[in-house]
This record gives structure tokens, C-alpha cells and sequence, in this order.
């Protein structure tokens, strides 16, 4: 570097005292190397995986499909209704059978227009291996009973209802006077009563 000539030049302890030392430049590398590498922690390594989609992505995973419960109106049922109308006054649904596939049992009885006529209960399920139509699979109560179904739910793999019914044939049929809880469950290949009530009750 040039001098003007009135400046005194540099003395060697001068030049000691201000020159860089080799000590300084170690330290200088050291901290240059330590933020190259902390920058390399928060940049993705070369041939890294992309990010995984979100959840909503295209590559997301279809949903379940939900089994549907059979339509209770979609069934001719085997009553004689003497050319009056059928008419589904309850239904309930929820697998009855453990096979992850909802059952719905229907209670049904003739719309005569006047009384009360008796109800039968029905079990239906939707067949996987045909047409996916409804069809009766069992009948938990008949007309013959002479009894009428109310409260009708599924739960818990058994179906419960309320049935009123007569204590005599001279009870007028508007005005049922026995009332008894009914329960019927899937088991051994079959539906079967259990009994909920020791007797029945007078209402």
C-alpha cells in the first residue's frame, strides 16, 4: 500500500500489533462452519421425501361405506288383509346377527280403517348376494296373537317392544287391558324369546 510521504512508514511492531493472527482466522472458519451447518439442519436433505398430503389431498384414503338398513316399505308382507291396505306402523334397525350389516324389523298390520287390528313383527335383511331387495327372514310375532306393538327398538343386538293385548275376547279391541315388554335375540341360528316379564301386567 502507498504511503504519502509526510506519514512516518509502518514500524514491524506495528505491523505485529495490527495484523490478523492465525488464531483469529481458526476462530472465524470455526464459526462460518457451525451456521453452515446449523443451515443444513433446517433445509431438506437432497433426494428427501416430499411431504406427506394432507388428509383432504387426492391421495387421501376413500371413506367407509356405510351398509344401509332395508326399507321396510319396499316389502310385500304375508297378511291377510281381506283387500284392506298393509301399513308399517314401526320400524326399528341395528344388526341383530353380528355380521356388521343393520337388520330392521318392521311392525306391520292391515289398515282397516276402524279398531285396532293386531300387529305382526317382521325381521328383514337386505340379501348381498342377490338383488339387494328386502326380504322376511324370520317373524317375531303373528296376527294370531291377537296383540298390538308399541315402543318397537333395537339395541344391543335384541329387539324389544311393548304388547298390548286382552285379558278376555269381551274386551272391546279399541281398549287393550294387558301390557307386557317383549324381548327377542339372535341366538343359535335363530330368533328367540326371552321372557321379561313373569306376568303379564293389567292396564
Amino acid at each position: 500500500m502507498l504511503h504519502s510521504p509526510t506519514e512516518p512508514a509502518p514500524t514491524a511492531d506495528t505491523l505485529a500489533h495490527s495484523g490478523t493472527k492465525p488464531a483469529h482466522w481458526l476462530a472465524t472458519a470455526t464459526a462460518v462452519a457451525a451456521v453452515i451447518a446449523a443451515a443444513g439442519l433446517v433445509q431438506p436433505a437432497a433426494g428427501a421425501p416430499a411431504a406427506a398430503p394432507p388428509a383432504n389431498g387426492p391421495q387421501a384414503a376413500a371413506p367407509a361405506v356405510t351398509a344401509v338398513a332395508p326399507d321396510a316399505s319396499a316389502v310385500t308382507y304375508p297378511l291377510d288383509c281381506k283387500g284392506a291396505p298393509q301399513a308399517v306402523t314401526a320400524t326399528a334397525q341395528g344388526d341383530l346377527d353380528g355380521d356388521g350389516r343393520p337388520e330392521t324389523v318392521a311392525a306391520v298390520r292391515c289398515d282397516a280403517g276402524s279398531g285396532t287390528p293386531p300387529h305382526a313383527l317382521y325381521v328383514l335383511i337386505r340379501d348381498p348376494a342377490g338383488d339387494a331387495h328386502p326380504r322376511i327372514v324370520a317373524t317375531l310375532l303373528d296376527t294370531d296373537r291377537r296383540q298390538t306393538a308399541t315402543d318397537l327398538t333395537v339395541s344391543d343386538g335384541a329387539v324389544t317392544a311393548t304388547l298390548l293385548g286382552y285379558s278376555s275376547p269381551e274386551v272391546p279391541r279399541y281398549s287393550p287391558d294387558v301390557k307386557k315388554l317383549a324381548k327377542w335375540r339372535w341366538s343359535g341360528g335363530k330368533f328367540r324369546q326371552e321372557l321379561t316379564d313373569p306376568t303379564a301386567k293389567s292396564v
